[in-house]
């Protein structure tokens, strides 16, 4: 059995790191695209833009309409064609991140993902996560490569918004209790093969890295500055979990976090932030879990305010029959779930959805949540 390893040619993290994106987009191409909309391009766009013509690109500007439909990637990849693009850049949230690697395969272009937001690990992998024109998510797809280069500005996440930071940590945060799992059957990570010990090594490394470092981090966002803590989050949140998920493994995790976003009470919240409840579900689910760890990872989770509970999905007091479409997704054909080393029946997912919450209302009970 092969062992795959996979990640972007180039990945750079600093604060104000943007300032030099057209030096690294020139050994890209000559006519780079940028993919954005109008809130990214009012952020950034003027640093963004003086670099690149201070390299002496020719930029195309497109603008991102929202949503990463494969309508959106087709028009991207057709614009880059018709302007005779070399290389794609994508510059925000996550969505518009996949959707400009989508339209740079379809069009056979070099890609740059610029996260302004440590949402998710979409910027270093090679997946995209399609949606339709609501908002639900309707899969995924993993392309032959990852992004040619990654920029991540430090400075300009921590004045991004907080949540979109604790949704990252969220999303981080499954990566190793995911690996794990897939682990113990051996089964196939978004590379095509079982993990390479580096790829272990740096699932655990994300894990560790938000329980020292992730109170402190959303402090220090909270007061728009960046720290040496947010520096190593946002590697985590980016880098550590982006590596860590696609040549690492998945799980119940992410398969009740996607299954959510078909819930309209779910809508106000990120990826990371449904994710971090199937973190609390799955633990729940797996008899090897010891309570101890358990009680950690959950303490974590509300030390920095991400939904550990029904109520803090907007699900108060939730039906077990609402429940069981999650639980015969995750026990159907094609799951996730099917990577852990015991049988999921969609009762036992809605059994442990139902502990998750228990477990969570007990101990934000007895949580001294940092001022």
């Amino acid at each position: 059995m092969k062992s795959v390893l996979i990640s972007p040619r180039k990945y750079v993290q600093g604060k104000g790191v943007l300032r030099e994106i057209g030096e690294y987009v020139a050994i890209l191409g000559k006519k780079p695209l940028t993919l954005w909309d109008s809130t990214v391009k009012g952020i950034v766009g003027e640093t963004v833009l003086a670099s690149l013509k201070g390299s002496d690109l020719q930029v195309v500007d497109v603008e991102f309409n929202g949503e990463c439909t494969k309508q959106e990637a087709s028009r991207g990849a057709q614009t880059a064609v018709n302007e005779g693009v070399d290389v794609m850049i994508a510059l925000g949230g996550g969505k518009a991140l996949d959707t400009g690697k989508a339209a740079a395969v379809e069009a056979g272009l070099k890609m740059g993902t610029c996260p302004t937001i440590a949402s998710n690990d979409s910027p270093t992998s090679a997946a995209t996560v399609w949606y339709d024109d609501n908002h639900q998510f309707l899969g995924f797809v993993c392309w032959p490569q990852n992004p040619d280069l990654v920029m991540v500005d430090t400075g300009v996440i921590a004045n991004g918004p907080v949540q979109a930071f604790k949704s990252g940590m969220g999303d981080a945060l499954a990566t190793w209790i995911e690996t794990e799992a897939a682990l113990k059957t051996r089964a196939l990570n978004l590379a095509g093969g079982v993990p390479t010990a580096a790829a272990v090594a740096i699932a655990q490394l994300c894990f560790e890295t938000l329980m020292h470092h992730g109170v402190e981090a959303k402090r220090a966002v909270e007061l728009n500055v960046v720290t040496p803590a947010v520096e190593k989050v946002v590697e985590a949140n980016v880098l550590l979990s982006g590596l860590g998920f696609e040549s690492g493994g998945l799980a119940t995790a992410h398969m009740i976090g996607n299954i959510l976003t078909s819930f309209p009470e779910c809508s106000n919240l990120m990826h990371g932030e449904k994710v971090a409840f199937g973190v609390v579900t799955q633990l729940c689910l797996d008899e090897d879990v010891e309570t101890e760890y358990l009680y950690e990872v959950v303490d974590f989770a509300i030390s920095v305010d991400l939904p550990v509970t029904f109520a803090d999905l907007n699900l108060e007091g939730v039906s077990r029959g609402r429940l069981r479409p999650i639980g015969l997704v995750c026990a159907g054909e094609g799951s996730l779930c099917a990577n852990h080393c015991f049988k999921v029946t969609s009762d036992i997912i809605v059994d442990a959805m139902i502990v998750a919450d228990a477990v969570g209302r007990e101990r934000k009970k007895l949580a001294v949540i940092p001022d």
